[in-house]
């Protein structure tokens, strides 16, 4: 039997998103093949996960961010504070050692390249999800040393492949995203309509988009549709779920719920009536969520790849998305009604079109085929495999590299 290996996680949040889901989902699926994982993930309000896995969870202390600055400072200055929350943290637990040291974001991989040139870690994997336009100068150089000095860069899609070779000159593995079937899946909980009375869900048809309000999400645009579709349908809700992020969006929210106040004139109450915005939903809630919704509505300009994408078409609903990649690498036309992100008319029109019974059915039956593509325990071979290559390749065999840490 290959080696078997110690695995350090680092996510920036213990509050579910993308890149810490899988972070979770990963350190999952490798300690399930039988190897020693220890997710660290920064931590602010000493809460945790709202989730138990069966790897180890080191939970890094996260101070409250600077106050007194403006918007682009405080921000610039709350990322260092956090990079050097780890570094910090992995100097006072020298005791603790892996062979591999992975970070899924721009935090950990900074921390990580830091530790290196301390001597505290051997190697540094990151997993570049996407790669975000800053305004900042401070994050442009942040996310560009959290790319360019790893070790080892990995990726999750074709698109973010190709931008790391174009614009970094890296050849970045590419690593899959999973979906748990066990967890989001067509067989009803019993506690939908419970959750619909909890929420307010009290309208017909229900369109849900999971990720809050940001820029990258579409949803000033994704308001702007929606509210055509009250023209037809005046009992619709929209449902805008989830929303914890380290960055500001203060000004974008401003300007989506002055959107929302306009449109208040022609369509009567919107936010708390025909808009519902829960915030973070409970871990245990977001499954039976997805199935008290009609729709699922994400025409996202930008993600790394969209795990809310697959959990909806695990649970049974139709899929509106960008016509773009990442979307369009594993959803064909068939599969979704796929829009172009920028025009509120596109999007409005596949609202309404997916309504139609025929076509709504016809999209779930021929998305789930997708779902058997990607598994977490597949995503985490792949991920063993380039471990134990970049092992290999420093001349450390997992066992010579834990001997020469004693």
């Amino acid at each position: 039997m290959a080696d078997l290996l110690r695995v350090a996680l680092l996510t920036y949040a213990t509050k579910l998103r993308g890149s810490v889901v899988h972070t979770l989902e990963l350190a999952t699926a490798l300690t399930e093949l039988g190897h020693e994982v220890c997710v660290y993930a920064l931590d602010k309000d000493g809460q945790g996960f709202d989730r138990a896995i069966p790897a180890r969870v080191q939970l890094v202390p996260a101070q409250p961010p600077p106050s007194r600055l403006s918007p682009n400072q405080a921000t610039d200055a709350l990322i260092r504070q956090r990079i050097q929350e780890f570094v910090d943290y992995f100097l006072a637990h020298s005791e603790e050692n892996h062979d591999i040291y992975h970070a899924q974001d721009c935090i950990g991989a900074n921390a990580l390249v830091k530790l290196r040139q301390l001597g505290r870690v051997a190697n540094v994997v990151r997993t570049v999800h996407h790669i975000e336009d800053y305004a900042s100068v401070y994050l442009r150089q942040c996310q560009d040393k959290s790319i360019r000095d790893p070790d080892l860069c990995l990726c999750v899609s074709d698109r973010w492949q190709t931008a790391l070779r174009d614009e970094y000159d890296i050849a970045a593995p590419r690593v899959l995203n999973g979906v748990d079937l066990k967890r989001f899946s067509l067989a009803s909980s019993g506690q939908e309509d419970a959750l619909k009375a909890r929420y307010g869900l009290t309208g017909s048809p229900i369109f849900l988009t999971v990720g809050g309000i940001e820029p990258r999400k579409n949803s000033m645009r994704l308001l702007a549709a929606f509210a055509q579709v009250l023209t037809s349908y005046a009992q619709a809700q929209l449902v805008i779920a989830g929303g914890a992020t380290l960055f500001d969006y203060e000004p974008y929210r401003r300007s989506f719920f002055a959107l929302a106040e306009t449109l208040e004139q022609q369509h009567g109450p919107m936010i708390g009536k025909s808009v519902l915005l829960p915030g973070v939903i409970p871990d245990d809630d977001l499954p039976t969520l997805y199935r008290a919704a009609d729709v699922f509505c994400f025409p996202s300009t930008k993600e790394g790849w969209g795990l809310v994408v697959l959990e909806a078409i695990a649970s049974g609903l139709p899929i509106i998305t960008a016509n773009q990649p990442p979307f369009t690498e594993f959803l064909s036309p068939a599969q979704a009604l796929l829009v172009d992100p920028g025009s509120i008319e596109a999007i409005a029109q596949a609202m309404v079109a997916v309504l139609e019974p025929a076509i709504a059915q016809g999209l779930v039956n021929q998305s789930r085929a997708v779902l058997s593509q990607y598994a977490w325990s597949r995503s985490a071979e792949l991920h063993l495999q380039h471990y134990r290559r970049l092992l290999s390749t420093h001349g450390h065999s997992p066992a010579n590299f834990k001997a020469s840490k004693k």
